[in-house]
């Protein structure tokens, strides 16, 4: 069933890529959310509701989770959940920025076992499978082999790389690099493009369930900020932040964080 949810998952990535394109650079309406969470577009809620539409009817027992849906808890008590960006990267939407990415996973008890980021401006498809690895536009990735942090290009806004975060405030000897979606951020890593990334915060999991699938699937680590498993599907759906990487790397940064 995994590798079907993948595929239906591409199949509907690429659809919600053709209804952003339209909105893309055409100064869509936007919102801003409640509780200072960002902006919102008419984008981003055309997106949502078409696979929200697509996607339940495909699945009708799975639970859904949504950044743009408002959240029910009986989701919690399905086997089998979506958990969907609609457009992670609004505010790069927004700026007419083309790395914005829609996420999809689904999530069964916990863990993430299907997972699809796709970047519409650049046609760019990351899928994913638990045990069946991860590929970009069906080539196989893998992630970094970097045996050291010396060096290491790891994507990260600048706020995490700040001294406090880091034991006797020794910050890494990495370059620091940025991409507005954490979802593209992750797929980048599981491509071994980038070494590894992090965000510090908490961390909503449609931002980062599928790129955990990703990374993992490609042979690299992803954590929470002190090295835990990530689980999803939580009552209050956030995990503590996010580090992911190449086995050396992530290890290494893991290491270092406070």
């Amino acid at each position: 069933m995994p590798g079907a949810d993948t595929d239906l998952l591409a199949d509907a990535a690429r659809e919600a890529g053709e209804i952003a394109r339209g909105f893309f650079k055409q100064d869509p309406k936007t919102w801003d959310k409640s509780g200072d969470q960002g902006p919102v577009t008419e984008a981003d809620l055309a997106v949502d509701e078409m696979l929200k539409d697509r996607l339940r009817t495909a699945r009708p027992d799975y639970g859904w989770l949504s950044e743009e849906t408002p959240d029910a808890t009986d989701r919690l008590d399905t086997d089998r959940v979506f958990i969907i960006d609609p457009i992670d990267g609004t505010r790069a939407f927004i700026e007419g920025n083309p790395t914005w990415s829609h996420s999809l996973a689904v999530v069964e008890r916990g863990v993430a076992v299907a997972a699809v980021v796709y970047l519409p401006m650049h046609d760019l498809l990351y899928a994913a499978v638990a045990g069946g690895g991860a590929t970009v536009n069906g080539v196989p990735m893998a992630a970094s082999s970097r045996e050291g942090l010396t060096e290491a290009e790891v994507l990260a806004a600048r706020p995490a790389m700040e001294p406090h975060n880091w034991i006797n405030a020794e910050v890494p000897d990495v370059k620091r690099q940025f991409r507005s979606s954490l979802a593209y951020r992750m797929a980048m890593v599981a491509e071994g493009r980038k070494d590894a990334m992090l965000t510090l915060r908490a961390t909503w999991e449609w931002d980062v369930a599928a790129g955990a699938l990703l990374v993992a699937e490609a042979g690299g680590r992803v954590t929470d900020r002190k090295g835990g498993a990530l689980a999803f599907n939580n009552r209050h759906p956030q995990v503590n932040g996010v580090v992911a990487g190449g086995v050396a790397v992530q290890e290494g940064l893991i290491a270092r964080l406070l």
